[in-house]
């Protein structure tokens, strides 16, 4: 057994990123003698799944050879058939697996296959890499709630903008090259009325060297304030919008919002607001497995406050712009005590030039 070969295994499976959700990130490599002789990745929903793209793509026969992949492979009939019993037919001699699959359909059944067959199969192989590749996928498949990401910037004294408004730009290009792969890998993006109001934005995916995919677009919109001609209504995309109102939005401007294409979901009242839960929930059960928070500050509270955010990536530059007035990453009502803050864990910071980024977990 060589870690190398999952090391290799993993680089195949993050080439689905942005592609595959809900599924997972997963990447297989065929040993054989010492050498590579086969490789693959999942490289789309409903697509081959990575064990046998591995298979088509061997340039020898893999009868004995050893299988590494990144996932348990799948015991069930899904978008396609079992890979388990691939791996058997084809005469795999040893399959050594990153990680046991947390969906209940599988649950170390794949695994139960291949030793049933008499195949060795090693388990836990640079584990704690495959999990935080498949974080999206292991809180999606577990609970059925989207993966949530807080994501903000903002200065070295804390604001998102100044007095006025202006925030364009907080942070450097390479931040926001990065905030947009970020959006290619999460299947929504989610931002407040606020933000559409004040910055109009579109929302897209726009990568330098693929095609990124589009998020789905949330507007969490109470009152339905949302103008008709906003960018997030008149896209030329094939991701859909969202508009996350409650009773109290006029039912007429509903009516022009659903005629612009937007689909509409109603939410019972949180606070005079957008339930969060209800929404992430309706969202997990359209298939949504990960959202990304990009504001506003009343928004971003509300979220931290009900509870649905997983991680945070906040990036901060080095510039100064003073303002009791200018707003800050996180608003709302705030806590009344430090002992009530949000505290976060497992912290890495990363640099983008001379913009830093933290992220951490809740």
């Amino acid at each position: 057994m060589n870690p190398e070969y999952m090391k290799r295994a993993i680089e195949l499976s993050k080439k689905g990123i942005g592609y595959t959700n809900p599924n997972p990130l997963v990447g297989a490599v065929i040993v054989k003698d010492n050498k590579i002789i086969g490789e693959g990745y999942h490289e789309f929903y409903g697509g081959p799944h990575a064990e046998i793209n591995a298979f088509k793509n061997a340039a020898e026969d893999v009868k004995g050879a050893t299988l590494y992949v990144t996932l348990e492979p799948c015991s069930h009939y899904g978008k396609t058939p079992p890979c388990a019993n691939a791996i058997v037919k084809k005469g795999i001699s040893k399959v050594v697996i990153g990680m046991k699959d947390p969906n209940p359909l599988v649950a170390g059944k794949g695994i139960s296959i291949l030793r049933d067959n008499g195949i060795e199969v090693i388990t836990g192989v640079l584990e704690e890499e495959v999990k935080k590749l498949n974080e999206i996928f292991i809180k999606y498949i577990t609970t059925k709630m989207p993966f949530c990401i807080l994501k903000t910037a903002m200065t070295l004294d804390g604001k998102i903008a100044t007095k006025n408004g202006d925030s364009k730009w907080i942070t450097n290009e390479k931040s926001r090259k990065y905030v947009h792969e970020l959006r290619h890998r999460v299947a929504a993006v989610a931002v407040g009325i606020g933000t559409v109001l004040t910055d109009d934005p579109r929302l897209t995916s726009r990568l330098e060297d693929i095609e990124g995919v589009d998020p789905i677009r949330v507007i969490v919109d109470t009152k339905s304030k949302i103008p008709l001609d906003a960018k997030v209504l008149n896209l030329d995309s094939k991701a859909k919008t969202i508009i996350a109102t409650t009773e109290k939005a006029d039912k007429n401007k509903l009516k022009a919002i659903k005629a612009k294409g937007a689909e509409v979901i109603v939410t019972p009242l949180k606070d005079d607001k957008v339930d969060l839960v209800y929404l992430m929930k309706l969202l997990g059960e359209k298939g949504i497995d990960s959202v990304l928070l990009e504001g506003g500050s009343t928004l971003n509270y509300s979220a931290l406050d009900q509870g649905i955010v997983d991680k945070v990536i906040t990036f901060i530059s080095p510039k100064i712009v003073g303002g009791s007035n200018a707003k800050t990453p996180v608003g709302g009502e705030g806590r009344k005590y430090i002992k009530d803050s949000f505290n976060l864990k497992n912290v890495k910071v990363k640099r983008f030039q001379e913009d830093i980024m933290i992220e951490a977990y809740l």
